[in-house]
């Protein structure tokens, strides 16, 4: 399988310039400083003009992982408005109040757009308790991608966690996306564990800033050099 680079963007900028380094999917989202939240629609109806990449559009209305029936049902018509506008899929994520991965609510938002594919997004890596919560994401129909750092610290703390759980469940590791101040050094460790999907933001960006900078070609290109160099070393000679 070869490897796949996501991409952030938050403008038609940031998705011309990652489609012009190499990037095989981009994230859509707004307000970086809350983690990421649904952007507005107009966005990702821009962004579509400009790229033909597949478009992952955030659904997450506040800071927080919980959502209550309100939020679902406010959610349900923003998807519905991003399939319009031209997205392909969503990237979502919530918790109970015990920290524990909220099937029920994630359950019934996704019924919502049966056959549309989605990533559960970095709420994973505040639960308690990890095994339970992978367990929990494969009751969930239409998922095909979970980003994680393996801890809520990022990939720098959690790369050994992630390492051990690719490795041992071939399953987590064909779903497992790697994102959260992943860092180029790491990407050989991840690779030989069987993680073939890498995801970006930050560090696509002239000083990593979100609010200064848009994403830079060069810089993505970098990181499709990386892994395209990861897809050559495991082709049989």
């Amino acid at each position: 399988m070869a490897s796949l680079l996501e991409v952030i963007a938050l403008h038609p900028a940031d998705a011309e310039a990652a489609q012009e380094g190499g990037a095989d999917r981009l994230e859509l989202c707004a307000a970086m400083e809350a983690d990421g939240l649904s952007p507005a629609v107009s966005t990702v109806s821009a962004i579509r003009r400009v790229t033909d990449l597949p478009l992952r559009v955030m659904l997450r209305l506040t800071d927080s992982f919980a959502i209550d029936g309100a939020g679902i049902n406010k959610l349900t018509a923003t998807a519905q408005s991003y399939l319009a506008a031209g997205a392909d899929g969503f990237v979502l994520g919530f918790l109970t109040k015990d920290n524990e991965i909220d099937t029920e609510a994630v359950g019934q938002l996704v019924s919502t757009f049966a056959g549309t594919p989605w990533t559960f997004h970095r709420a994973i890596d505040a639960v308690l308790e990890q095994r339970p919560a992978w367990r929990a994401l494969r009751t969930l129909p239409g998922l095909d991608c979970v980003l994680t750092a393996g801890s809520s610290l990022g990939v720098p703390h959690g790369l050994d966690d992630l390492t051990r759980m690719a490795k041992e469940d071939p399953a987590i590791a064909k779903v497992m996306m790697a994102g959260g101040s992943l860092q180029p050094e790491h990407v050989p460790w991840l690779y030989g564990s069987g993680v073939r999907r890498f995801h970006v933001g930050s560090s696509v960006r002239q000083d990593g800033s979100w609010t200064k900078a848009y994403v830079n070609s060069r810089f993505v290109r970098a990181w499709r050099n990386l892994l395209d160099a990861q897809d050559g070393k495991e082709q049989p000679a």
